[in-house]
């Protein structure tokens, strides 16, 4: 556990610095384009720092197609709680399965670790892999948590916290699960995938309910949300709600259309799944905590409020 004790002290620091903020005035090339290349070059460069958790010995399907993407990985932050034995937040990045924004990761990760809890900062694959792969790499880092509760201090109890893409992500997750495979050679294989709470920070996007959401390209349905219908409707999360869903916390700023946090509340209600919605006023997509530690430097106390709820909720339903 030393290893994973250093890890804090690790972000502590990076944090302070600022290090994984990339201001929205450098995110693109004079042509339009986004710099994919800094984002991913940054994020891998500060990782090197880190005791890191491969999710896979060997991951499948990897290859050298991106070079500047790491095989998948977890950065763990055990809690600072003596004598108690609690959950694991595992945080999910926002960028559109593109780049990887590092107020929405190791940021919000920091900042719930002093709140108390065990976190881990994934690292997914991104683009050219599929969203199929990204739901892939959270649903192991579930099992790993589970496998390597006693070696690691933590319950076998995961909640899933993601912005943006990362909220996309952790909703599928909560909604395409299994309980594990106990004949699996791989004991992490044979430990259940549920996560126990979602939290989607502007993540219920769907191509389905709303073809094109918050000013989205003509394309944006290919781009992010499957190329075709079978694939749109496997990756809405709104779609695939099932009895034994976990329960919901979901968050969105009023400009990111509040429909799709009511159209995902909707049917969460509908399947009698608990669920906590909240549609704030002010602030735009991409604040993470809000705080002015973000790419907008945007600091927006009314939408930090986010935190308090979000935590007040983890305690009511047991996942701290």
């Amino acid at each position: 556990m030393t290893a994973y004790h250093d890890n804090i002290a690790i972000l502590e620091k990076l944090v302070a610095e600022h290090a994984f903020i990339i201001p929205i005035a450098r995110h693109r090339y004079p042509d339009g384009t986004v710099n994919t290349e800094q984002f991913k070059t940054n994020w891998e460069e500060k990782m090197e720092r880190f005791h890191k958790i491969p999710l896979w010995e060997k991951t499948p399907g990897f290859d050298d197609r991106d070079v500047l993407q790491r095989e998948p990985y977890m950065v763990f932050l055990p809690a600072e709680v003596p004598g108690e034995v609690r959950g694991t937040i595992v945080v999910a990045h926002g960028g559109g399965f593109s780049i990887r924004t590092g107020c929405e990761g190791p940021n919000i990760a920091l900042y719930f670790h002093k709140l108390g809890y065990n976190t881990a900062i994934l690292s997914y694959r991104l683009k050219p892999y599929t969203r199929r792969d990204s739901i892939a790499d959270m649903q192991r880092a579930i099992r790993i948590l589970r496998a390597r509760k006693e070696e690691l201090g933590i319950s076998d109890r995961v909640t899933v916290m993601g912005f943006s893409a990362g909220g996309m992500l952790s909703a599928n997750c909560a909604t395409h699960f299994d309980h594990g495979d106990p004949g699996n050679e791989d004991p992490v294989e044979r430990q259940s995938c549920r996560p126990d709470a979602v939290v989607v920070g502007y993540g219920a996007i769907t191509a389905v309910s709303f073809p094109r959401p918050f000013g989205m390209p003509e394309d944006f349905e290919n781009d992010l949300c499957g190329l075709d219908m079978q694939e749109r409707l496997y990756l809405a999360a709104e779609k695939n709600i099932r009895y034994d869903t976990p329960p919901f916390f979901i968050w969105q700023t009023l400009s990111d259309d509040g429909r799709f946090g009511m159209n995902l509340a909707k049917e969460l209600s509908d399947a009698k799944i608990p669920y906590e919605l909240h549609i704030l006023e002010g602030g735009v997509h991409g604040l993470g905590l809000a705080d002015g530690e973000n790419d907008l430097g945007m600091d927006v106390p009314h939408i930090t409020h986010w935190v308090t709820l979000c935590d007040e909720w983890m305690q009511m339903h047991e996942v701290k």
